[in-house]
């Protein structure tokens, strides 16, 4: 056997010698790089590539000899990243294997580097994750190996790695987060210190002071498994979190960003920025790598954004503000998550949160209230329905196990009853009892469904006939991106805040463009946008308008606790929210003498943001939304989803012009040819809910709201661009009625899932 494949054993053999040949002449031959680290800051760049922040943290670089280190961080360093350092000849065979492997497969590369190995990443070879720079850094760890004692290759790896806020090297490290010696530094701190390593801002404790106490706790344990602390003294380190530890120091107190722009809210966006950044390229190359970031944000749109926000609330106690905008490109233009980290704010608890994105912010969402209700619409239309599908619009309406099994009682505000209504007019009045009617037949998992293809990413609970009005927890980026999707007739994109990176010197590392999905056809884009436009024309977003093109919604939730404006041009996205740090609980009852609701502050808001918007790019972030062809399409028969569903036979057909609106268009209803019913008859008995499985009940002679001609309250019957006040029909008609009803049972519910 041996003989017959003596030819593929003696080729393989070959390959063998030649290999090792190989190897031997590299570990000869290469020399080993200078030793040199070059740190540059990285800076950030405003769409216009003008300096929006450095990132650099200002470099901390002190080198002390090993002999000057605390031992105790010698043996935290040891046992938490190479406890066989002084046995290892620079490379853990084994480690190499498994990367090795895992890139064969295609799968990312594998850690258990030794301290020989990370010295030269930092030094040598960089942190670019290909299997070329794996070999090439293991075969430098093995020549250094071979030039340099153990303990010289410990003191320049202590002298090299970074630990975070700038500090390179554990002298700086020490003073940064202690401020003390290297040599002073006690098992807690050093422990802590060593639990940096691997990704340093993420574990800083001012940051995060539970990923901070777990790694030093991993820490801990490592030198417990080594010997050098017992179990009884680990136990009593670990009682301290590390942000009580004796002299600890606030980052704050130590690192001062350098950003522009501080005063209009840029911090906010360019901590935005950093997360990304440090997710893709880790902590050594962002504050040390000289890269250059391109970024989305228009520095004139975020001061005018700031301006809108924090000029409308600019009286002590004023509840808190956030807005974004998003151009059909996807890029951010401004980004306001709060009034920012002046002296003053420091002081409030909340002084950090970036509310413009929930919990991803470091706060929590709130809920939209009726800005959630287009998304109920497109659902609707997007099924084919017409919009002008009529609905009962009583003061109150009842959905027996609606709410994840209990009844679910909507009432409009002031329980006022509107009659009969198309989707058209009771989006105009945000009508909660018609839009809980049609989210019920549509399904309300459907209408989940939508609202995540549109672009909300935050958890929608199933089954719960409230979310349909709003009741979901989301930030204010998700908002403007859902609405964003409108604007673009129907295609979802996904927001982004970095354009390119380049290095230090110019060459392109990577270049971004924002992911695109179509979730709607155009024609139902055209005409969810035809809907929304008489919200701002006639409805209750009057305060909104600018004499453009513009559609959107108001949104207030339970006892007036947050309200929202989220609207756009054919060109831009904008959402504003306004509430109080605190959460929903407090009521913005009395806020300049107002009480809030979307139709007021945040519309105003709006208004003043777009109105410069327009100015600077009147082209981009401008235009005409393009009418519906028609708003024809299957009308809805009555009852709950699964038992009343829409009548073949029965549809709207609706022809308009470029002037077209809902109050002049020409509606007709196919009939089956047996019918002798008039037109708007068959219309509105094959239209109207009447399921025994949801009641329906008018207003009380006390609450109730004398109707209209056309069934609306009288009181709309004047001319809605006269009624500027804020407790006009336009500040109210979206907000939950006193004493319970309309989004008042699905604002409780949330309210009861966060306190619970």
């Amino acid at each position: 056997m041996l003989w017959r494949f003596r030819r593929v054993l003696f080729m393989a053999a070959l390959l063998v010698v030649f290999g090792l040949a190989g190897v031997g002449y590299v570990l000869a031959n290469v020399p080993l790089p200078d030793a040199e680290i070059p740190v540059e800051t990285t800076f950030l760049l405003d769409a216009s590539g003008n300096k929006l922040a450095e990132l650099s943290a200002g470099e901390n670089r002190v080198s002390v000899s090993l002999e000057q280190i605390s031992p105790n961080l010698t043996n935290a360093v040891l046992a938490a990243e190479d406890r066989d350092f002084f046995v290892h000849a620079g490379i853990d065979l084994s480690a190499v294997a498994r990367a090795t492997w895992a890139d064969v497969r295609g799968r990312p590369l594998q850690g258990g580097s030794t301290i020989t190995q990370q010295y030269v990443k930092y030094t040598y070879v960089g942190n670019e994750r290909t299997i070329v720079r794996k070999l090439r850094e293991a075969t430098l760890a093995i020549k250094l190996e071979r030039e340099l004692d153990k303990e010289e290759i410990l003191e320049r790896y202590l002298n090299a790695v970074y630990f975070g806020r700038g500090a390179y090297g554990a002298q700086a490290a020490s003073r940064s987060y202690f401020g003390k010696d290297v040599s002073l530094l006690e098992i807690p701190e050093a422990a802590y210190l060593a639990g940096l390593i691997r990704a340093p801002e993420a574990a800083d404790a001012s940051r995060d002071s539970l990923t901070a106490d777990r790694r030093r706790n991993n820490v801990l344990a490592a030198m417990e498994a080594e010997g050098h602390v017992t179990a009884e003294q680990r136990a009593v380190m670990e009682a301290v979190p590390v942000a009580e530890m004796r002299g600890f120091r606030p980052r704050d107190s130590v690192v001062k960003d350098r950003i522009v722009g501080g005063d209009v809210g840029t911090q906010h966006f360019v901590d935005y920025v950093r997360a990304e950044l440090l997710e893709r390229y880790g902590d050594t190359r962002l504050y040390g790598g000289g890269l250059r970031v391109r970024t989305t944000l228009n520095p004139r749109l975020q001061r005018a954004a700031y301006d809108a926000v924090y000029g409308t609330l600019d009286r002590e106690g004023d509840p808190a503000g956030a807005l974004v905008a998003i151009d059909a490109a996807g890029h951010v233009k401004a980004m306001v998550g709060g009034k920012g980290l002046s002296p003053d704010a420091e002081q409030s608890p909340f002084a950090k949160v970036n509310f413009a994105l929930g919990a991803e912010g470091g706060g929590s969402g709130r809920q939209p209230g009726s800005s959630f209700k287009p998304f109920v619409l497109a659902e609707a239309v997007s099924e084919g329905y017409s919009v002008e599908s009529a609905f009962d619009s009583p003061s109150e309406v009842v959905f027996p196990g609606a709410n994840a099994g209990k009844d679910y009682v909507v009432r409009n505000y002031d329980e006022a009853a509107y009659g009969q209504q198309n989707l058209i007019e009771a989006t105009k009045v945000s009508s909660n009892t018609v839009y809980a009617q049609l989210a019920d037949q549509l399904g309300i998992d459907q209408v989940a469904d939508m609202a995540k293809r549109l672009g909300i990413r935050s958890e929608i609970p199933p089954g719960m006939l409230s979310v349909a009005l709003g009741s979901v927890e989301v930030s204010v980026l998700e908002m403007a991106d859902a609405y964003l999707t409108f604007a673009t007739r129907g295609v979802q994109v996904d927001p982004l805040v970095i354009t390119e990176v380049t290095d230090a010197d110019g060459r392109v590392l990577e270049e971004f463009s924002a992911a695109r999905e179509r979730v709607l056809e155009p024609e139902q884009a055209d005409v969810v946008n035809h809907v929304l436009q008489g919200v701002i024309e006639s409805g209750t977003g009057t305060r909104a308008a600018i004499g453009r093109p513009m559609a959107g919604k108001t949104g207030t939730t339970q006892g007036n606790g947050d309200a929202w404006f989220s609207g756009y041009t054919p060109g831009l996205a904008t959402a504003v929210w306004m509430g109080y740090p605190e959460g929903q609980a407090r009521a913005m009852s009395n806020v300049h003498g107002v009480e809030v609701t979307g139709g007021t502050f945040p519309a105003d808001i709006f208004r003043q943001f777009m109105s410069t918007a327009l100015e600077v790019d009147p082209d981009a972030f401008g235009g005409n939304f393009v009418e519906p062809v028609d708003l024809g399409g299957k009308v809805f028969s009555g009852g709950r989803r699964g038992t009343g569903v829409e009548d073949p036979t029965a549809t709207t057909e609706t022809t308009l012009t470029t002037e077209a609106s809902p109050s002049t268009a020409t509606t007709t209803t196919a009939a089956p040819p047996s019918s002798s019913t008039s037109t708007t008859e068959v219309e509105r008995s094959r239209s109207v809910p009447q399921s025994p499985g949801i009641t329906l009940r008018p207003p009380s002679s006390a609450t109730g709201t004398p109707a209209g001609s056309n069934g609306a309250p009288a009181a709309s019957q004047a001319d809605p661009s006269q009624d500027r006040s804020p407790r006009g029909k336009d500040a109210r008609a979206d907000r939950p009625a006193a004493g319970g009803g309309g989004e008042r049972g699905g604002e409780e519910d949330g309210e009861q899932r966060r306190r619970g």
